[in-house]
């Protein structure tokens, strides 16, 4: 189920002030002598407890310290920093045109051995053709009523990103549901280029491409939002308003779970190109 990236990011924030909060209680201090010892007004020791101010590393420091909690200082910067970072606002990533956002994971994807991609929407932008990807860019600008459509330039870029899984050094695990097949972002010629590239990768020795069958009996986990994985270190998350970065290990070991059992749960080789085939009939 998918959750508010606003949200999401004020719960980090409620954590890492709520555990604040804890460390002053179990010292046995109040708010007013807290703030004494930090060397600050004590309303701003009532503002980062209810998180309406966002503590700084310093900050972090000086309550710990106040509290003889040093050796717990580190963990909750890292943190009250992810909670900051976790998601960036869609807005501000096309700020400078769809293409700019395509060149901006060139990095990820150079730096990444093990890509883990599940989408539950649409053909994920790794094996995506250009007429596809053009198709969905070109919505998502009309949705977005960005000022100026540059999602031919973006396609072009999102295709060109994608070359790396021909290079070596690199595996990919990507999982569909069937539904993805059938979901007609571009006009038939275009998707039937679209599934007809989706046969040619399957069969890529560096690509392990999954299908979850919409005929699947009592499924081990619902169809959950589109995320990607990459290696063991960040989870990327796509929602409406937000693309939401998971980096706290305890939440990408979440999504890996996930992963995996969605993973059982999809068909593979002949069963998997047989429900592409169907789709390509069906346009």
């Amino acid at each position: 189920m998918s959750v508010s990236p606003s949200a999401s990011a004020q719960a980090a924030r409620e954590a890492v002030a709520g555990r604040l909060r804890d460390l002053r209680k179990e010292a046995g201090l109040t708010i007013v002598e807290l703030a004494r010892r930090c060397r600050w007004h004590y309303s701003k020791t009532s503002r980062i407890e209810n998180a309406l101010t966002g503590p700084t590393a310093k900050d972090i420091r000086r309550w710990c310290e106040a509290t003889n909690n040093e050796d717990q200082a580190q963990g909750l910067i890292v943190q009250s920093l992810n909670a900051e970072s976790m998601y960036r606002e869609w807005r501000n990533q096309v700020r400078n045109g769809l293409k700019q956002l395509q060149d901006s994971v060139v990095h990820i994807y150079r730096e990444t051995e093990l890509f883990r991609v599940y989408s539950s929407t649409l053909v994920p932008g790794l094996l995506q053709t250009e007429g596809y990807a053009a198709a969905v860019l070109r919505t998502a600008a009309r949705f977005r009523e960005l000022p100026v459509d540059d999602s031919a330039e973006a396609a072009r870029a999102r295709v060109e990103r994608s070359r790396v899984i021909h290079e070596q050094g690199h595996r990919f695990v990507i999982l569909v549901e069937e539904s993805v097949l059938h979901c007609q972002m571009a006009d038939a010629e275009a998707m039937a280029a679209q599934l007809g590239y989706l046969l040619t990768a399957s069969a890529l020795p560096a690509v392990s491409l999954g299908i979850i069958p919409t005929s699947t009996r009592e499924r081990a986990l619902w169809p959950e939002e589109t995320f990607s994985v990459y290696d063991d270190k960040l989870v990327s998350v796509e929602l409406v308003s937000a693309e939401v970065n998971v980096t706290q290990p305890a939440e990408v070991v979440l999504y890996v779970k996930a992963f995996e059992q969605l993973r059982g749960m999809a068909v593979y080789g002949a069963e998997a190109r047989a429900l592409i085939l169907k789709a390509v009939e069906a346009l």
